[in-house]
């Protein structure tokens, strides 16, 4: 009995929390959707079958892109218990062969879908805090001068606390968002005991109807319906912190439910008073209620903020270790939670792009149409790879039924895709341009660091025949150990080769250090380090960390002296040898100009590999070395 309260309890837990995080996006887009819908980009007469249609296709959107391709199916499709795109890209190639076309195809696909995130976690601190204090406006028009100015202060106050962390200011989420699903479904289902008749929109036929009675603008509408579906990603993004299980019942129990309600309350107020499009999400309460609401529509976009931007850390993060992004300085700031980390260089690049967003679009009306380009290309992108990922997870018929759900959906996404593109020109061309150029760093950076790699081992000699010969005949030994950095696991470092020549010594132990970085998120600590004796005096240490976790030199260090008697590494006795390489322009180029120029750049400002691997500063020695590319 005991045990089963205890699980009780924690499920209970994990939900509580999964609302505070993963739904605090898709939980606040009722404050703009159904306005946009009805009053956007072709505002609609506001009468019972255009009321029902929109409601209809936004019901359905949600039970078809959100209930069914991400909680029943996507969420299925766990590396190692991670989500996310650039899990499920790993989970991809893992089933092809590397350099294959298609492996190539799906690579450039993930990444794309990676890099439009970033113009996402600009617009949506943005359209969010803009959408709620624009909520002042219906409470008295004389603070609408004001608006701008608070939205900004609210921004600059959300961003500037990221460096203290969101452990203590976390633990309140949940209970806040839970408060505000509460709120949306009693706002709305009071309306909805008003009107019941707004209830006919949960038949589909009402969305067909309104289709082909309005194919035109049903197909540009699309554009605005989208913005129910907003934040729907963040809920395989962030399956590895609270797992499937306490995703999905927070999703059917709670926010599906309160998110119906609301919507269907604000249709229901629609027809009993037109004039309430203005802003019928804050119109849906009692004017007693509506700075109370205010309030805590504006919490509640600080906290669907924040979760968009601790996703930008950790995509970005990810992205550093699996190779598509320079090293960046990574902060921890929680001592016991492994997911919070700050990085100081994209919080402030954020906080100024959201600022200018602010300044330059000034409404939540007009941020819309920037907003959902972004989402709905990494929709496409996911129920693609996903394609790829089931073909091989399952077998019979059910491989069948997921893949042509799948196709299902595909369509869907498709359809969504192709009405979101018609929004580029007034906007949507922001996130589009944001990605573009978030997606060519990425790349450039891969591509430059894979033909780096090559310049180096052409040069390098064979590891084994070398540390052979300096054992038969060696140069002056001297007390300590050396450690050389490596990627390479069987040929000689340059920074080896150059203190050989300059400096004509050699420690009295010699250890050539590479850690690597798999396709799974966590590494555990028994498959971690592997140590292999090379000669009398030299070995061979290869560390293995996940793309989610801090990489740490003195971690891997202490863990092989409790596995190799022989190693001991003082830390005033040890010295780490590191090469620095200096780009040049080669004879025959193999990068064009301006991608060289971008590498050379990008590789100038990483962050040094003794901040990145956490390596004493005082005991390292850089070996410089030019580079033709």
């Amino acid at each position: 009995m005991g045990s089963a309260t205890h699980e009780s309890s924690k499920h209970s837990g994990l939900m509580l929390a999964a609302l505070g995080v993963v739904y605090g996006d898709i939980g606040t887009s009722p404050l703009y959707t159904l306005r946009e819908c009805l009053n956007g980009h072709i505002p609609l007469p506001i009468n019972t079958e255009n009321v029902l249609g929109m409601l209809s296709l936004i019901f359905w959107g949600l039970m078809l892109v959100v209930s069914l391709k991400y909680v029943i199916i996507v969420l299925r499709a766990d590396n190692r218990g991670e989500g996310g795109i650039l899990a499920l890209l790993a989970l991809a190639l893992r089933q092809m062969k590397t350099g294959s076309r298609r492996a190539l195809v799906l690579t450039a696909l993930g990444i794309f879908g990676a890099a439009l995130f970033y113009g996402d976690s600009m617009i949506t601190p943005a359209i969010s805090v803009l959408s709620a204090l624009e909520g002042i406006g219906i409470v008295s028009h004389t603070f609408d001068p004001y608006i701008i100015p608070i939205t900004i202060a609210v921004l600059v106050g959300l961003f500037a606390m990221q460096r203290h962390g969101t452990a203590s200011v976390g633990k309140l989420f949940g209970p806040v968002m839970l408060l505000w699903f509460s709120v949306l479904a009693v706002l709305g289902g009071w309306q909805i005991i008003q009107n019941p008749t707004v209830l006919h929109a949960l038949n589909p036929a009402y969305g067909l109807q309104f289709v082909v009675d309005n194919p035109k603008q049903a197909f540009v509408l699309l554009g605005a319906v989208v913005l129910a579906l907003t934040g729907a990603e963040a809920l395989y993004a962030d399956m590895g912190h609270f797992g499937r299980p306490a995703i999905s019942r927070a999703w059917f129990s709670l926010v599906l439910p309160a998110l119906t309600l609301n919507y269907f309350g604000q249709g229901a107020l629609l027809l009993a008073d037109p004039t309430a499009i203005k802003n019928p999400f804050f119109l849906l309460a009692p004017g007693w209620g509506l700075v109370p609401l205010v309030v805590l529509a504006t919490i509640a976009t600080v906290i669907a903020s924040q979760a968009v931007i601790s996703g930008a850390y950790s995509m970005t993060n990810q992205a550093v270790h699996l190779g598509f992004s320079p090293r960046m300085d990574i902060q921890h700031t929680s001592e016991t939670e492994k997911g919070q980390i700050y990085m100081p260089g994209i919080n402030w690049f954020l906080l100024v792009s959201v600022i200018l967003l602010v300044l330059g679009f000034r409404s939540s009306g007009a941020l819309a149409s920037a907003y959902g380009f972004a989402v709905v290309c990494t929709m496409l992108i996911t129920t693609i790879l996903a394609f790829a990922v089931f073909g091989h997870i399952f077998t019979g018929v059910r491989k069948w039924l997921v893949c042509g759900a799948l196709g299902v959906l595909l369509v869907i996404d498709s359809l969504l895709f192709s009405a979101n593109v018609l929004k580029i020109a007034e906007g949507g061309w922001f996130p589009l341009l944001i990605g573009l150029v978030a997606f060519t760093l990425m790349m450039t950076w891969k591509r430059g660091r894979a033909l780096l790699y090559e310049r180096l081992l052409a040069g390098e000699l064979p590891l084994e025949g070398f540390v052979e010969s300096l054992e038969s005949s060696p140069p002056t030994r001297v007390e300590g150990v050396a450690v050389f950095m490596t990627a390479s696991t069987d040929s000689v470092p340059h920074a080896l080769l150059h203190n050989l020549k300059h400096n004509k010594v050699l420690h009295e132990q010699v250890v050539f250090l590479s850690v690597k970085t798999a396709d799974i998120p966590f590494v555990s600590k028994r498959e971690r380090v592997i140590v292999r004796r090379l000669g009398d005096s030299f070995f061979q240490i290869i560390a293995t960390y996940g793309f989610k976790e801090e990489q740490s030199v003195p971690e891997v260090l202490a863990q092989v002296e409790s596995l190799q008697a022989d190693l001991r590494f003082d830390t005033m006795q040890t010295s780490f040898f590191l090469s620095r390489e200096t780009i040049v322009e080669a004879r025959y180029p193999a990068m064009s100009f301006w991608r060289r120029k971008i590498f050379s750049l990008m590789n100038r400002n990483a962050t040094r590999a003794t901040q990145f691997f956490k390596i004493p500063p005082n005991r390292v020695v850089e070996m410089g070395t030019q580079v033709e590319l």
